[in-house]
């Protein structure tokens, strides 16, 4: 996919996130230090092949999607999911100290048994209260189909990420079938007031699911 993105594009991202990679450390499921993420700006949607942008940029939830060209076959694989310190960016979009725990979720969307995104949600405990409870609570039930419910959800930042193989745990590239690069977004939402952070990242067997129905 490499050869088809606009190279501009890309060696902007490498320089941005070049010199940072060693120095956001840190140890996850899906990674053992934060992904470096960049804004999109007006155009960036223009560089990109629309079968990945029409993802990135998609607004609606990913699970009706998802649901419409899989039918029966979507499910939700939970691969982490406990209390701990977020990412520095992470805790920074949630206005959350350093120390601060917050409810981190990762998992795996998948059709058929064949992975399509992996995402990672953060959710501090503010965020948890009333009808926003269920959030701790998904199990193996999509979080968009949870999110999107709610009439007062409101979209206030996207950043993009541009991942290597070796940005991976080892872990989550093998379970993932991980054997190049892959685009992602990281979506910072309100509740009403109450912040959660949503990373979702595209596995190449995502592309042009909506022509091969699965």
């Amino acid at each position: 996919m490499h050869s088809a993105i606009s190279y501009t594009l890309v060696e902007r991202f490498e320089s941005l996130c070049g010199g940072l990679k060693n120095s956001l450390k840190n140890k996850g499921y899906l990674f053992e230090r934060e992904p470096c993420w960049f804004t999109s700006q007006s155009g960036t949607r223009r560089t990109l092949p629309s079968p990945i942008a029409s993802w990135l940029y998609e607004r609606k939830s990913l699970t009706a999607r998802l649901r419409r060209n899989c039918f029966h076959c979507f499910q939700v694989q939970v691969l982490a999911q406990s209390w701990r310190r977020p990412f520095a960016e992470e805790a920074k979009l949630l206005d959350l100290s350093p120390h601060r725990r917050a409810l981190v979720r990762e998992v795996r969307l998948e059709c058929n048994g064949t992975p399509l995104i992996a995402a990672r949600t953060v959710i501090p405990s503010e965020t948890l209260y009333g009808a926003r409870r269920r959030l701790s609570r998904l199990g193996a039930r999509p979080l968009g189909e949870v999110i999107f419910s709610f009439p007062r959800l409101k979209r206030l930042d996207l950043m993009l990420t541009y991942l290597e193989t070796n940005d991976w745990s080892s872990s989550a590239a093998t379970d993932l079938g991980i054997q190049e690069n892959v685009w992602g977004r990281r979506t910072l939402y309100s509740i009403g007031g109450p912040k959660l952070v949503v990373c979702e990242f595209f596995l190449p067997t995502v592309i042009g699911i909506d022509d091969a129905r699965m």
